[in-house]
Protein backbone atom coordinates (compact mmCIF):
# COMPACT_ATOMS: atom_id res chain seq x y z
CA UNK A 1 0.00 0.00 0.00
CA UNK A 2 1.44 3.59 -0.55
CA UNK A 3 2.71 6.19 1.62
CA UNK A 4 -0.02 9.39 1.85
CA UNK A 5 0.37 12.35 3.91
CA UNK A 6 -2.22 13.89 6.06
CA UNK A 7 -1.51 17.97 7.29
CA UNK A 8 -2.58 19.13 10.29
CA UNK A 9 -3.16 15.59 11.66
CA UNK A 10 -4.15 16.05 15.25
CA UNK A 11 -7.41 17.92 13.91
CA UNK A 12 -10.98 16.51 14.46
CA UNK A 13 -11.47 15.63 10.72
CA UNK A 14 -7.73 14.71 10.34
CA UNK A 15 -7.50 12.08 13.12
CA UNK A 16 -10.14 10.25 11.50
CA UNK A 17 -9.00 10.76 8.41
CA UNK A 18 -5.45 8.87 10.00
CA UNK A 19 -7.74 6.41 11.52
CA UNK A 20 -9.52 5.18 8.49
CA UNK A 21 -5.99 5.21 6.17
CA UNK A 22 -4.04 3.42 8.51
CA UNK A 23 -7.01 0.67 9.47
CA UNK A 24 -7.31 0.67 4.63
CA UNK A 25 -3.50 0.36 5.08
CA UNK A 26 -1.76 3.20 4.25
CA UNK A 27 1.48 4.50 5.35
CA UNK A 28 0.37 7.66 6.80
CA UNK A 29 3.07 11.06 6.86
CA UNK A 30 1.19 12.91 9.73
CA UNK A 31 2.25 16.62 10.34
CA UNK A 32 1.83 18.40 13.12
CA UNK A 33 3.22 21.56 15.14
CA UNK A 34 4.87 19.78 17.66
CA UNK A 35 5.85 16.10 17.83
CA UNK A 36 6.51 15.95 21.09
CA UNK A 37 3.44 17.47 22.94
CA UNK A 38 1.71 14.74 23.94
CA UNK A 39 -1.87 15.88 24.26
CA UNK A 40 -1.74 16.75 20.53
CA UNK A 41 -0.33 13.47 19.23
CA UNK A 42 -1.48 10.56 21.69
CA UNK A 43 -4.43 9.80 20.31
CA UNK A 44 -3.14 9.31 17.14
CA UNK A 45 -0.27 7.33 18.26
CA UNK A 46 -2.72 5.14 20.20
CA UNK A 47 -4.76 4.22 16.80
CA UNK A 48 -4.44 0.57 15.29
CA UNK A 49 -1.38 0.33 13.09
CA UNK A 50 0.47 3.57 14.05
CA UNK A 51 3.03 2.06 15.74
CA UNK A 52 3.41 0.30 12.27
CA UNK A 53 2.78 3.01 9.30
CA UNK A 54 2.46 6.20 11.30
CA UNK A 55 5.57 8.64 11.26
CA UNK A 56 4.70 12.12 12.80
CA UNK A 57 6.59 15.15 11.38
CA UNK A 58 7.13 18.25 12.47
CA UNK A 59 5.74 21.31 9.92
CA UNK A 60 4.48 24.64 10.15
CA UNK A 61 1.86 26.09 8.30
CA UNK A 62 3.84 29.35 7.63
CA UNK A 63 7.26 28.20 7.47
CA UNK A 64 7.90 28.23 3.87
CA UNK A 65 9.19 24.51 2.77
CA UNK A 66 8.64 22.79 6.32
CA UNK A 67 6.29 20.74 3.95
CA UNK A 68 9.32 19.72 1.70
CA UNK A 69 9.65 16.28 4.16
CA UNK A 70 6.05 15.37 4.93
CA UNK A 71 5.31 14.86 1.04
CA UNK A 72 8.61 13.83 0.35
CA UNK A 73 7.57 10.40 -1.35
CA UNK A 74 3.79 10.19 -1.16
CA UNK A 75 1.55 9.15 -3.78
CA UNK A 76 -1.47 11.16 -2.00
CA UNK A 77 -1.79 14.71 0.35
CA UNK A 78 -4.47 15.29 2.52
CA UNK A 79 -3.96 19.00 3.02
CA UNK A 80 -6.62 19.29 6.34
CA UNK A 81 -4.76 21.90 8.18
CA UNK A 82 -6.70 25.27 8.55
CA UNK A 83 -7.52 27.03 11.47
CA UNK A 84 -11.10 27.19 12.41
CA UNK A 85 -12.13 29.10 15.64
CA UNK A 86 -14.54 31.88 15.90
CA UNK A 87 -13.06 34.04 18.56
CA UNK A 88 -10.44 35.70 16.81
CA UNK A 89 -8.80 39.07 17.83
CA UNK A 90 -6.45 39.36 14.78
CA UNK A 91 -8.65 37.61 11.32
CA UNK A 92 -5.60 37.97 8.96
CA UNK A 93 -2.96 36.71 11.12
CA UNK A 94 -4.73 34.10 13.09
CA UNK A 95 -6.96 32.85 10.26
CA UNK A 96 -6.28 34.15 6.53
CA UNK A 97 -2.58 33.75 6.47
CA UNK A 98 -2.41 30.24 7.67
CA UNK A 99 -5.15 29.58 5.70
CA UNK A 100 -3.88 30.97 2.29
CA UNK A 101 -0.29 31.33 2.77
CA UNK A 102 0.11 27.60 4.74
CA UNK A 103 -2.64 26.15 1.60
CA UNK A 104 -0.11 27.51 -0.84
CA UNK A 105 3.04 26.33 1.25
CA UNK A 106 1.53 23.03 1.19
CA UNK A 107 0.84 23.14 -2.28
CA UNK A 108 4.70 24.59 -3.07
CA UNK A 109 6.00 21.63 -1.62
CA UNK A 110 3.69 18.76 -3.78
CA UNK A 111 4.70 20.66 -6.69
CA UNK A 112 8.64 19.59 -6.32
CA UNK A 113 7.45 16.09 -5.55
CA UNK A 114 6.84 13.58 -8.57
CA UNK A 115 5.54 10.82 -6.32
CA UNK A 116 2.36 13.06 -5.90
CA UNK A 117 -0.23 11.80 -7.95
CA UNK A 118 -3.38 13.99 -6.23
CA UNK A 119 -4.09 16.12 -3.37
CA UNK A 120 -7.34 16.33 -1.47
CA UNK A 121 -8.19 19.84 -0.23
CA UNK A 122 -10.66 20.66 2.93
CA UNK A 123 -11.81 23.50 2.33
CA UNK A 124 -15.72 24.07 3.18
CA UNK A 125 -19.49 25.12 2.55
CA UNK A 126 -18.30 28.41 3.63
CA UNK A 127 -16.40 28.50 0.30
CA UNK A 128 -19.32 27.67 -1.37
CA UNK A 129 -23.21 29.19 -0.25
CA UNK A 130 -22.47 32.75 0.97
CA UNK A 131 -22.49 34.33 -2.48
CA UNK A 132 -25.62 37.01 -1.69
CA UNK A 133 -28.14 34.83 -3.50
CA UNK A 134 -30.52 34.45 -0.61
CA UNK A 135 -30.33 31.08 1.39
CA UNK A 136 -34.55 30.31 1.79
CA UNK A 137 -36.05 26.78 1.37
CA UNK A 138 -36.38 26.86 -2.52
CA UNK A 139 -32.24 27.27 -2.99
CA UNK A 140 -30.29 24.61 -3.87
CA UNK A 141 -26.49 25.38 -3.07
CA UNK A 142 -24.17 22.70 -5.48
CA UNK A 143 -20.40 22.58 -6.30
CA UNK A 144 -21.47 25.22 -8.89
CA UNK A 145 -21.67 28.27 -6.16
CA UNK A 146 -19.00 30.15 -5.03
CA UNK A 147 -18.79 32.56 -1.51
CA UNK A 148 -17.92 35.90 -2.53
CA UNK A 149 -14.86 37.30 -0.48
CA UNK A 150 -16.64 40.35 1.09
CA UNK A 151 -18.47 37.54 2.89
CA UNK A 152 -17.03 36.76 6.75
CA UNK A 153 -15.98 33.21 5.82
CA UNK A 154 -13.54 34.48 3.39
CA UNK A 155 -10.40 32.46 4.41
CA UNK A 156 -11.96 29.27 3.32
CA UNK A 157 -12.72 30.63 -0.09
CA UNK A 158 -9.42 32.88 -0.32
CA UNK A 159 -7.74 29.45 0.52
CA UNK A 160 -9.69 27.28 -1.87
CA UNK A 161 -9.94 30.06 -4.41
CA UNK A 162 -5.50 30.28 -4.53
CA UNK A 163 -4.96 26.48 -4.75
CA UNK A 164 -7.50 26.24 -7.48
CA UNK A 165 -5.24 28.61 -9.68
CA UNK A 166 -1.54 27.07 -8.41
CA UNK A 167 -2.65 23.65 -9.59
CA UNK A 168 -3.67 24.79 -12.50
CA UNK A 169 -0.75 26.80 -12.86
CA UNK A 170 1.73 23.65 -11.92
CA UNK A 171 -0.51 21.29 -13.44
CA UNK A 172 -1.17 19.16 -10.51
CA UNK A 173 -4.57 16.99 -9.66
CA UNK A 174 -6.85 18.29 -6.66
CA UNK A 175 -9.91 17.13 -5.50
CA UNK A 176 -12.08 19.55 -2.63
CA UNK A 177 -14.52 18.60 -0.18
CA UNK A 178 -16.58 21.59 0.92
CA UNK A 179 -18.41 20.01 4.17
CA UNK A 180 -20.61 21.46 6.51
CA UNK A 181 -20.64 22.00 10.21
CA UNK A 182 -18.81 18.79 11.26
CA UNK A 183 -20.29 17.24 14.13
CA UNK A 184 -20.21 13.08 15.44
CA UNK A 185 -17.68 11.69 17.52
CA UNK A 186 -14.44 12.78 18.85
CA UNK A 187 -11.09 10.92 18.54
CA UNK A 188 -9.07 14.35 19.80
CA UNK A 189 -9.01 14.87 23.83
CA UNK A 190 -9.70 18.52 23.44
CA UNK A 191 -12.91 20.43 22.38
CA UNK A 192 -13.11 21.57 18.65
CA UNK A 193 -15.53 24.48 17.57
CA UNK A 194 -18.19 22.65 15.76
CA UNK A 195 -18.81 19.73 18.44
CA UNK A 196 -18.67 23.09 20.96
CA UNK A 197 -21.81 24.09 19.19
CA UNK A 198 -23.65 21.11 20.70
CA UNK A 199 -22.04 21.13 24.04
CA UNK A 200 -22.93 24.78 24.80
CA UNK A 201 -26.55 24.03 23.87
CA UNK A 202 -26.27 21.02 26.77
CA UNK A 203 -24.38 23.01 28.88
CA UNK A 204 -26.70 24.74 30.32
CA UNK A 205 -27.18 27.45 27.74
CA UNK A 206 -30.27 29.95 28.48
CA UNK A 207 -31.10 30.61 24.53
CA UNK A 208 -29.99 28.78 21.26
CA UNK A 209 -28.71 30.80 18.33
CA UNK A 210 -30.79 32.18 15.49
CA UNK A 211 -28.44 30.65 12.50
CA UNK A 212 -29.49 27.74 10.30
CA UNK A 213 -26.25 25.70 9.19
CA UNK A 214 -25.33 22.77 6.88
CA UNK A 215 -24.11 19.71 9.29
CA UNK A 216 -21.87 16.38 8.50
CA UNK A 217 -20.97 13.39 10.36
CA UNK A 218 -16.73 13.56 11.14
CA UNK A 219 -16.56 9.88 9.27
CA UNK A 220 -18.54 10.64 6.45
CA UNK A 221 -16.39 13.84 5.90
CA UNK A 222 -13.04 11.63 6.47
CA UNK A 223 -14.77 8.75 4.21
CA UNK A 224 -15.27 11.08 1.33
CA UNK A 225 -11.45 12.35 1.51
CA UNK A 226 -10.46 9.34 0.95
CA UNK A 227 -12.92 8.20 -1.50
CA UNK A 228 -11.63 11.39 -3.54
CA UNK A 229 -8.05 10.29 -3.50
CA UNK A 230 -8.74 6.74 -4.68
CA UNK A 231 -11.39 7.01 -7.68
CA UNK A 232 -9.63 7.77 -10.63
CA UNK A 233 -12.63 9.77 -11.63
CA UNK A 234 -13.13 12.05 -8.40
CA UNK A 235 -12.69 15.96 -9.41
CA UNK A 236 -13.57 19.50 -9.00
CA UNK A 237 -15.15 20.04 -5.44
CA UNK A 238 -18.07 18.07 -3.51
CA UNK A 239 -20.05 19.70 -1.15
CA UNK A 240 -20.66 17.45 1.85
CA UNK A 241 -23.88 18.22 3.75
CA UNK A 242 -26.52 15.47 5.63
CA UNK A 243 -28.90 18.09 6.51
CA UNK A 244 -29.26 22.06 6.61
CA UNK A 245 -31.33 22.58 10.35
CA UNK A 246 -31.74 25.35 12.42
CA UNK A 247 -30.41 25.47 15.82
CA UNK A 248 -34.12 25.23 17.12
CA UNK A 249 -34.30 21.92 15.12
CA UNK A 250 -31.42 20.71 17.08
CA UNK A 251 -32.39 21.41 20.38
CA UNK A 252 -35.76 19.53 19.66
CA UNK A 253 -33.64 16.45 18.20
CA UNK A 254 -31.73 16.83 21.79
CA UNK A 255 -34.82 16.85 24.20
CA UNK A 256 -36.21 13.68 22.00
CA UNK A 257 -33.00 12.17 22.86
CA UNK A 258 -32.23 13.30 26.88
CA UNK A 259 -35.47 14.78 27.88
CA UNK A 260 -34.08 15.01 31.47
CA UNK A 261 -31.17 17.30 30.30
CA UNK A 262 -31.64 21.56 30.95
CA UNK A 263 -31.67 22.53 27.36
CA UNK A 264 -32.66 26.47 25.87
CA UNK A 265 -36.29 27.30 25.32
CA UNK A 266 -36.13 29.92 23.54
CA UNK A 267 -34.22 31.98 20.78
CA UNK A 268 -31.74 34.48 20.97
CA UNK A 269 -33.15 36.87 19.38
CA UNK A 270 -36.98 38.27 18.20
CA UNK A 271 -36.49 37.78 14.46
CA UNK A 272 -38.36 35.12 12.61
CA UNK A 273 -35.91 32.13 12.50
CA UNK A 274 -33.32 32.01 9.98
CA UNK A 275 -34.59 29.90 6.70
CA UNK A 276 -33.48 27.00 5.94
CA UNK A 277 -32.30 26.07 2.43
CA UNK A 278 -30.95 23.07 0.41
CA UNK A 279 -27.93 21.56 -0.23
CA UNK A 280 -27.25 18.87 -3.00
CA UNK A 281 -24.84 16.11 -2.16
CA UNK A 282 -25.81 14.53 -5.72
CA UNK A 283 -22.17 14.48 -6.63
CA UNK A 284 -20.53 13.25 -3.00
CA UNK A 285 -23.09 10.07 -3.56
CA UNK A 286 -22.05 9.60 -6.91
CA UNK A 287 -18.28 9.58 -5.05
CA UNK A 288 -19.61 6.62 -2.58
CA UNK A 289 -20.34 8.95 0.54
CA UNK A 290 -23.13 7.43 2.42
CA UNK A 291 -24.28 9.93 4.49
CA UNK A 292 -24.75 9.13 8.51
CA UNK A 293 -28.64 10.72 9.52
CA UNK A 294 -28.31 13.73 11.26
CA UNK A 295 -29.94 12.60 14.50
CA UNK A 296 -27.55 10.16 14.95
CA UNK A 297 -24.73 12.31 14.45
CA UNK A 298 -25.93 14.35 17.39
CA UNK A 299 -26.21 11.35 19.28
CA UNK A 300 -22.82 10.45 18.53
CA UNK A 301 -21.42 14.32 19.56
CA UNK A 302 -23.03 14.71 23.29
CA UNK A 303 -22.04 10.47 23.82
CA UNK A 304 -18.65 11.31 22.80
CA UNK A 305 -18.50 14.61 25.06
CA UNK A 306 -19.26 12.97 27.99
CA UNK A 307 -17.12 9.81 27.43
CA UNK A 308 -14.09 12.34 27.19
CA UNK A 309 -15.31 14.37 30.01
CA UNK A 310 -15.84 17.81 28.13
CA UNK A 311 -19.67 17.53 29.58
CA UNK A 312 -20.84 16.14 32.86
CA UNK A 313 -24.72 15.44 32.46
CA UNK A 314 -26.62 16.42 35.07
CA UNK A 315 -26.39 14.39 38.48
CA UNK A 316 -28.70 11.33 38.02
CA UNK A 317 -29.04 11.21 34.35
Amino acid sequence: MSSVAVTGASGYVATWLVKFLLQKGYTVKASVRNPNNAKKTQHLLALDGAKERLHLVKADLLEEGSFDSVVDGCEGVFHTASPFFNDVTDPQAELIDPAVKGTLNVLGSCAKVPSVKRIVLTSSIAAVAYNGKPLIPEAVVDETWWSSPEYCEQMQTLAEDAAWKFVKEKGIEMVAINPGMVIGPLLQPTLNESSANILNLINGAETYPNSTLAWVNVKDVAHAHILAFENPSASGRYCLVENVAHFSEIVKILRELYPTYKLPEKCADDKPFAPTYQVSNEKAKSLGVEFTPFKEGIKETVESLKEKNLFKPPSGV
